[in-house]
């Protein structure tokens, strides 16, 4: 019989850590007599970081005697204590290749029903002062999991455990985070996990991502079919004025083969060799793909912009620029349903790429175009997009002017104005703009009755960050790091603008990307969870150590990587 052996519980706190501090949970410690199990926690019990732990389907974290055993002779520690892994119940029993997704347990007089394992959090780590240790549990199949909260009870240190019910398909909690973690994976397996209605929300939805992969062939990057790998040189063939700031940069191969076909939307990195040294690299939207097999990219003059201002003012037809592949997910999807192609500004430019695929495949969706700018004289594209729309047989154009020359009216783009313009709700929405207006054009169409995941946006800055549990981040502009420089290779984060070469006090890629204050992303930090995926636009890193499951080819976990040569990161 399967037995509770201790009763672990712990408030959030600030925890110190390599010079940060961490709000969380992690510290449980064994109480005595019966504790009130309820819906969201055990009376007492805390989490610092409900977004990837707490809240109802993971209210309850179980951990074995049997693996404490484990890791006392694994790891050579005689000093591991119940409660040191994170977990609220250490249980004698129930060994993570036994139990399965959606089986109940009785405890005491509650009931619970496992919905997941273990989170790879980089906090079990800290707890244990052994970094590796997301990636062991994974590696050695003993995550742990989670429980639900059936019915609410006492529980205390003693009671037995009875399963009340068996999960459907019997995957086990081993099966099931092998199967999210580690490569080789079995398309029945993945097929039997998406059909586990105990399975949490989130964990669903990563494993019918993989489903769809693996059914449909789906490419695994963002790089355009028939890309190449890193910078290659294409000649400027054209340069046209679009308006008062814009223009746009004609690229052919120099031996005249067609360049690879872009996706609708997709952008281009420019790596602009005269601009500066290093050669400053930057992203720009592919506004055009012309018929003999040429790159259209169309660049806004920046008050204080370095590429910007060299492409307007020195750039040569004959002049040649370094280019990575076209990339990027922000494309048209093939749908029926109408599409309401949003932007702002110079966001003009994905979003008419996207209009000129429409009106080139001579689509029979319904079509709005909805553009705002500042004025007339600086919006581009006006007759090329209207002429576009005026070829296609269900579309709607309204365009607001911020700042129109008198008499006309300002007009803007405004949650309210979308509103009344009543768009259809079964519409797919694409959005490029300055961040604020996404967002409120975001919020606007959540607000008509559109799904999340049919509103797709893109954004050029830098990515928000996913540090879990920081609590003293500081939004600091991105720069080359203090103290001497590296002697390494030259790293460049290209969406940050940054460039600094190697230092072997870094360790990995994430330890220099955050010396620099690039917004980085992450949860495991030993390449177990692939939150810190970056594309490499050119160059190659080496792990150590090895992450459990590489990621696609031209990508990097960067938060287990050293640079073999110098590196350009889409970061």
């Amino acid at each position: 019989m399967a037995r509770l052996l201790s009763l672990n519980v712990g408030l959030p706190a600030d925890v110190a850590w390599h010079g940060r501090t961490v709000h969380t949970g992690i510290v449980k410690r064994p109480v005595d007599g019966p504790r009130m199990v309820r819906r969201l926690n055990i009376d007492g019990d805390g989490q610092g970081d409900l977004g990837g732990h707490g809240g109802e389907i993971r209210a309850v974290l179980v951990y074995q005697r049997q693996s404490y055993e484990f890791w006392r002779h694994e790891l050579g520690r005689d000093d591991l204590e119940f409660g040191q892994f994170g977990e609220n119940f250490t249980v004698d029993g129930l060994s993570d290749d036994e139990v399965h997704i959606g089986d109940r347990y009785r405890i005491g007089h509650a009931e619970f029903e496992v919905t997941q394992p273990r989170v790879t959090c980089f906090r079990v780590g800290m707890r244990l002062n052994e970094p590796r240790m997301p990636a062991l549990l994974v590696a050695h199949h003993r995550p742990g999991f989670y429980l639900r909260v059936i019915t609410e009870g006492l529980v205390q240190a003693g009671d037995e455990i009875v399963r009340t019910r068996v999960g459907r398909h019997r995957l086990t909690i081993a099966a099931i985070d092998a199967l999210l973690y580690l490569p080789d994976r079995d398309i029945g397996l993945l097929r039997e996990a998406v059909d586990l209605p105990a399975l949490s929300p989130g964990w669903q939805g990563s494993f019918r991502d993989l489903l769809d992969a693996a059914e449909h062939h789906m490419p695994t990057g963002t790089t355009a079919v028939g890309g190449w790998t890193g910078f290659r040189p294409l000649r400027v063939a054209g340069i046209e004025p679009e308006s008062a700031t814009v223009t746009s940069i004609h690229l052919v191969a120099p031996d005249g083969v067609p360049l690879p076909r872009p996706a609708p939307g997709q952008y281009l990195t420019v790596r602009a060799a005269g601009a500066g040294d290093p050669a400053p690299v930057r992203n720009y939207s592919l506004s055009g793909y012309s018929p003999d097999g040429g790159y259209r990219i169309s660049v806004k003059r920046e008050a204080r912009g370095l590429v910007s201002t060299y492409l307007h003012t020195r750039l040569r037809i004959g002049d040649m620029l370094d280019i990575a592949s076209p990339r990027g997910d922000f494309v048209l999807l093939e749908e029926l349903t109408p599409v309401l192609l949003i932007s702002a500004g110079v966001g003009v430019t994905p979003v008419l790429a996207m209009l000129r695929a429409l009106a080139d495949a001579g689509s029979a969706r319904e079509i709005w175009w909805l553009h705002t700018v500042h004025s007339p004289a600086e919006q581009a594209f006006a007759a090329e997009a209207h002429r576009l729309l005026a070829g296609l047989g269900h579309s709607h154009e309204h365009i607001f002017y911020t700042a129109p020359s008198p008499p006309a009216s300002p007009s803007r783009l405004t949650g309210a104005a979308l509103a009344a313009l009543r768009p259809p709700t079964d519409a797919t929405a694409y959005l490029c703009g300055p961040g604020a207006f996404m967002t409120a054009m975001r919020e606007a169409l959540a607000g008509i009755g559109l799904a999340d995941g049919r509103i797709h946006s893109e954004l050029f800055g830098t990515l928000p960050a996913i540090n879990p549990g920081l609590t003293d981040a500081v939004h600091t502009p991105p720069h080359p790091p203090s103290g001497p420089a590296g002697t390494g290779p030259r790293i460049t984060f290209a969406r940050s603008g940054v460039t600094a070469p190697w230092s072997e006090g870094y360790t990995t890629v994430l330890g220099l990307a955050e010396a620099c204050d690039v917004p980085v992303r992450w949860s495991c930090r030993t390449g177990v969870c692939h939150t810190c995926r970056t594309e490499i636009l050119s160059g190659s890193v080496r792990y150590e150590p090895d992450p459990l499951e590489s990621p696609p080819p031209g990508e990097a976990l960067i938060c287990c990587s050293r640079p073999e040569t110098d590196l350009v990161l889409d970061l």
